[in-house]
């Protein structure tokens, strides 16, 4: 009998698209095995998302907050394992499912989403380390475990060498719902720079849409508003450079070989930007809290847009960087753990 893996994720406009966009990369991979593949949570106010859902054929039942009764419907379901992804999720979900026979999977952040008791551990951040007290082979670390859709692996290039164009184009994108509003915040200091650019600006609402329609610019800018994609990875690959949230868009760029400027949007992104940036392998843009009214860091920003964009030969080396160090298959890795958990169970 195949596997049948529950996605255990959630993603609403205030909370953002992360957790489901990782957890489908991880379900493109293990519906390529055979394996059945269902979501146990709740996708809402994310139209784009629930069409990339609905076009893989997966089903979304909804899930119960209370860990017993989350194990007996993974049981009733007859589901083998649950990847538990999402830091709301009660502490004793891991524990409750283990006791029922189901093999568990516990997505973290650093220390966002620990506590769970599960069979594997997956950190797929740069730089993750081992938590003390769990055997090393039960713990999935760095990025040789990060998790891309099949949008994303289409468009990976053979080179990361791009020719540089007059007018550069910077994708500016803050996740799925950019739930903090990033984008009006970081948008005008692009255009701060005064340089000519194409700026191709993803509004996740109405409301940002607007606020970057009305942007005033200088000659030779242009800002391109768009909404948001399910296909970001096509979108990229038309970019030079982009700017972002510090989140799993990071670990795409990185694999796309897209030059990239971050932004830390909330706490928990953090240790993703600390970690990519001082290791040169991205450009630290600065903290969402002070863009929007620290003068000193917004002029900071602004300098380091217009370094980037003016050193062709960083930029080439961010690529190669970046492509060299994910290879695009860390969800293979990731499904040989989980499957060889749930044979080694069964």
């Amino acid at each position: 009998m195949p596997a049948h893996i529950a996605l255990r994720c959630d993603a609403r406009p205030e909370t953002g698209t992360g957790h489901v966009v990782r957890c489908l990369a991880l379900g493109d991979e293990l519906t390529s095995r055979g394996a059945r593949v269902t979501i146990l949570g709740e996708v809402t106010g994310v139209g784009w998302l629930a069409d990339q859902i609905a076009r893989r054929g997966l089903p979304v039942v909804a899930s119960p907050d209370e860990p017993g009764a989350l194990a007996a419907l993974a049981r009733e379901s007859g589901v083998d394992a649950v990847v538990l992804d999402g830091y709301h999720l009660d502490p004793g979900c891991g524990r409750a499912l283990r006791d029922a026979g189901v093999t568990v999977l516990s997505m973290l952040d650093d220390t966002f989403g620990a506590g769970q008791d599960a069979d594997l551990y997956l950190d797929q951040n740069f730089g993750a380390r081992p938590a003390p007290g769990i055997a090393p082979e039960r713990q999935l670390l760095g990025l040789d475990h990060s998790l891309f859709r099949d949008e994303v692996l289409r468009h990976r290039p053979t080179t990361p060498r791009r020719t540089p164009r007059a007018t550069p184009r910077v994708l500016a994108v803050f996740g799925g719902t950019d739930p903090y509003a990033a984008a009006p915040v970081v948008v005008p200091l692009l255009l701060a720079s005064g340089r000519p650019l194409h700026v191709v600006a993803v509004a996740a609402r109405p409301e940002i849409a607007a606020a970057l329609e009305a942007l005033a610019t200088s000659p030779g800018q242009h800002v391109e508003v768009v909404s948001p994609t399910p296909d970001l990875a096509a979108l990229a690959a038309t970019c030079d450079v982009a700017v972002t949230a510090a989140g799993s868009s990071v670990w795409e760029f990185l694999c796309l070989g897209l030059p990239s400027m971050l932004v830390c949007v909330v706490d928990n992104q953090g240790p993703g930007y600390d970690a990519v940036t001082g290791r040169g392998l991205a450009e630290p843009f600065g903290h969402l809290s002070q863009l929007r009214d620290d003068e000193a860091v917004r002029s900071t920003a602004v300098a380091v847009l217009d370094m980037l964009l003016s050193d062709p030969e960083r930029q080439a080396a961010l690529a190669s960087a970046g492509m060299s160090l994910v290879d695009g298959r860390g969800r293979a890795r990731v499904a040989d753990a989980l499957l060889g958990a749930v044979a080694a169970r069964r």
